[in-house]
């Protein structure tokens, strides 16, 4: 059965009133069919609905398939603007809603699918509205639903509201990746379906309704088979450009990944490290290649991203952009702590499940040491320390390929000195003019070099002295936050 059509049979067999669905013949008045949206989501969230409906061609009383000559797609709303964009610019804030048009028995039947409202109630022209008893009322005449609108929507995250609702069993064991959900997991797949869903449903990445099945954001975006099947989070799906030289003139490949993050995570490291050249080198007699990027730290850089992003930024996805000398990975929203302290802050996340998720699966760290680690990657590769960069709506990695220490500006030694004292202090040691020569490859009788950019850090206030009393050659250094 369509399962629209099971919502109207659901609906006409209860005997109690339902205020999230709302049933219409013929009238399509843009204005009306607005403030309907506005009314009907906010009343799904009020009683903790995912999805609110407005169906047309169906007897109000009854249930009885009467047909309408409603037609959006030939509809327009004021100013002579198409019906749907017109309703969506109209909305704030913009929640989604989609129109289904179906014929059944020879009768025309229109569907507007619409969200719940999940951080604020939806207003609709300026003027948010509410459905009680039946009625469709200005929500400013009932303030203590308002209130109670408010408060629900402080209590719901964006992992906890709903990507596919209405699903049967099978619809979502055919959208979401369970067997790898448990395998990266190590834990046995359980043998029968129902065992499956119980485990699901407890990690909050199937909702078990009534009747039916939802897959939440969190199931979605961790393990969806392919997340362009929840059409709202199809902007998530993470993004990889590949550039001709170092601008964004010329982009030779580009490709934008189908499965949930913790699905596709492995390949998507693997594929990054694929695209990525080596460099040849000498090694007992033998010409050898190694990759110019740490393996390891792109996967921590891209996990972060993953795990810190704010999902509240619309249209902006997880990036990463590979040039002949650098890797920029990019998340959208800016971060909760200052990109000085990254790798030794305790993290901060907006995401708590979708984290903690992924650190069962062995995706990131428990302890929030991915950025040490990474960085301890880069100094064995001897690159250029990576540059953190922080504005209003997204946070930049950059990674960068091997240079010399004479190739390196005044700005980046300063930054390797800095992060050395930072990754020295995190291991329980101390930054020394030694530590910080051998990190550089600088040759002792050159280690005057070293003196001078320790000297410049301490100018800049990036590091400070551990012991002045004690000589300078001995002297141990620390990030100036220790």
């Amino acid at each position: 059965m369509n399962r629209y059509l099971k919502i109207i049979e659901d609906y006409f067999r209860s005997p109690k009133e339902n205020e999230w669905i709302e049933f219409k013949e013929n009238n399509c008045n843009p204005q009306l069919i607005g403030e309907y949206l506005s009314a009907l989501s906010n009343s799904a969230a009020l009683h903790g609905k995912n999805k609110a409906f407005l169906i047309f061609g169906i007897e109000n009383g009854t249930g009885k398939i009467v047909g309408t000559n409603f037609l959006p797609s030939n509809t327009k709303g004021k100013g002579n603007e198409d019906l749907e964009p017109w309703l969506s610019r109209k909305l704030s804030p913009r929640i989604d809603f989609k129109v289904i048009e179906f014929d059944q028995d020879e009768k025309h039947i229109v569907v507007f699918e619409i969200d719940a409202t999940l951080n604020t109630p939806v207003k609709f022209d300026g003027e948010a509205f509410i459905r009680v008893g039946g009625h469709k009322h200005k929500l400013s005449d009932h303030p203590e639903k308002e209130r109670k609108i408010w408060k629900k929507a402080e209590s719901v995250s964006f992992e906890k509201a709903v990507a596919a609702s209405n699903l049967s069993l099978a619809d979502v064991l055919n959208k979401i990746d369970y067997h790898n959900f448990f395998k990266l997991q190590n834990i046995p797949v359980p043998e029968n379906q129902n065992r499956i869903i119980e485990e699901l449903v407890q990690d909050g990445i199937v909702i078990q309704d009534d009747n039916s099945y939802s897959i939440t954001n969190l199931g979605a975006l961790l393990i969806a088979k392919n997340l362009h099947d929840f059409e709202h989070l199809s902007r998530k799906a993470v993004r990889v450009i590949v550039y001709n030289g170092n601008s964004r003139v010329n982009a030779k490949n580009e490709i934008t990944g189908k499965k949930g993050y913790a699905a596709g995570f492995k390949g998507l490291i693997d594929w990054i490290n694929d695209l990525i050249p080596s460099n040849e080198f000498i090694e007992e007699a033998f010409r050898v290649g190694k990759k110019r990027y740490p393996k390891l730290a792109i996967r921590e850089f891209v996990a972060n991203a993953l795990i810190h992003q704010d999902f509240t930024e619309t249209g902006r996805s997880p990036m990463i952009e590979i040039f002949d000398t650098r890797i920029e990975i990019t998340n959208p929203g800016s971060p909760l702590i200052d990109t000085e302290r990254f790798i030794d802050y305790p993290p901060k996340t907006r995401n708590e499940k979708l984290a903690s998720l992924m650190r069962r699966m062995n995706i990131c760290e428990e302890r929030g040491s991915g950025v040490d680690r990474a960085l301890a990657q880069v100094e064995i590769f001897q690159l250029p320390p990576p540059l953190f960069q922080a504005e209003d709506d997204y946070t930049k990695v950059i990674l960068y390929s091997y240079r010399e220490y004479k190739d390196m500006d005044r700005i980046e030694r300063i930054r390797a000195c800095y992060q050395h004292a930072c990754l020295k202090w995190v291991c329980g040691e101390y930054m020394t003019n030694s530590s910080i020569r051998e990190r550089m490859k600088i040759d002792l009788k050159n280690s005057a070099i070293i003196s001078r950019i320790i000297k410049e850090a301490l100018i800049e206030n990036t590091i400070k002295i551990h012991d002045d009393s004690v000589g300078t050659r001995a002297r141990k250094y620390l990030p100036w936050w220790a």
